[in-house]
């Protein structure tokens, strides 16, 4: 394969080094990064949020297949690089940003659409990233990703398997995840120890729209947050329910037990069996037992008994 250029010597010639603290690794062949951005099936339409700009390997396919594309970058030493090398086209404009502290509503409304996303990840802002995403739902059309191989392993996992966790549910909940390519580490300067995987997320799918995620997102992260014990124990633990009476340990257990038999669920389950509906089920049976145990439900029912 042809270099897209010498990404080594590019980054000497500026006084640049890969950035460990950015997870740096840079596109190294043409053909891959024109392969990446072809899976993200890129319209003449489109305008294309860029996180992580790098050297511009995959900037310059993008900006002759799309309208506009606007790159998120948060190494100055990047920016003034491509500000002294001038050639990225003139639909393409660079903002000096972090993505996790970036306003993705801003956005959507300033480009006329929801986000249509492409990034090569750094493997310390996999999760924080994805989790925006997933706070972002009404701004997000699809996002076309590029993460290390136990991270797409994690986030496409099964109910059952090792990896199936919190990422697993609350991006699958609401996503369809595609597994578009694997790459080696030879594609990238420095080498990363594993393989890459360029995945595909998908925000348009139908998804069950009669929950309430903020309390998914609470029930997930607590049943989750001690593997190895059973629901009724972390979800008790957790006190879940937004009720004058949960502060105390026996009524915040008894609600859980009626939480869990409500979604039908056994209590002495573990997370890492319940599938995605299950999850749900459970998140609104803890809003019915909520709703039932609130001062205006018990002050009606005992209004009904007089």
């Amino acid at each position: 394969m042809t270099p897209v250029n010498n990404p080594r010597s590019s980054l000497k010639d500026h006084g640049l080094t890969a950035k460990k603290r950015f997870g740096q690794n840079f596109l190294v062949h043409q053909r891959t990064a024109e392969a990446i951005v072809a899976s993200g099936k890129v319209s003449p339409e489109d305008t294309i949020i860029e996180v992580g700009v790098g050297l511009g390997a995959m900037t310059l396919p993008l900006a002759q297949k799309a309208k506009q594309v606007i790159g998120l970058e948060i190494d100055s030493g990047i920016i003034r690089y491509h500000e002294q090398e001038g050639v990225l086209p003139e639909n393409v404009t660079l903002i000096h940003q972090d993505v996790l502290k970036s306003d993705l509503q801003t956005l959507s409304v300033e480009t006329g659409g929801r986000l249509k996303i492409m990034a090569n990840l750094p493997y310390s802002i996999s999760n924080p990233f994805l989790f925006k995403l997933i706070e972002n739902l009404p701004w997000v059309d699809r996002a076309t990703i590029m993460v290390q191989k136990e991270v797409a392993d994690r986030w496409m996992a099964s109910p059952g398997c090792k990896a199936y966790g919190i990422p697993s549910v609350l991006i699958q909940t609401c996503a369809r995840i595609s597994r578009l390519m694997t790459l080696k580490p030879a594609e990238f300067h420095p080498r990363p120890k594993i393989d890459s995987v360029v995945i595909l997320i998908d925000f348009n799918h139908d998804t069950p729209l009669d929950y309430n995620r903020a309390t998914l997102h609470l029930v997930v992260r607590a049943a989750f947050s001690q593997r190895r014990k059973t629901l009724l124990n972390t979800l008790s633990a957790a006190r879940l329910f937004s009720t004058s009476v949960s502060a105390d340990k026996q009524i915040n257990k008894e609600l859980t037990i009626r939480a869990l038999k409500l979604a039908n669920l056994n209590p002495r389950d573990r997370a890492e069996t319940l599938t995605l509906n299950d999850f749900i089920r459970l998140a609104q049976s803890v809003d019915k037992v909520t709703s039932d145990q609130s001062p205006a439900t018990l002050a009606s029912k005992a209004q009904q008994q007089i």
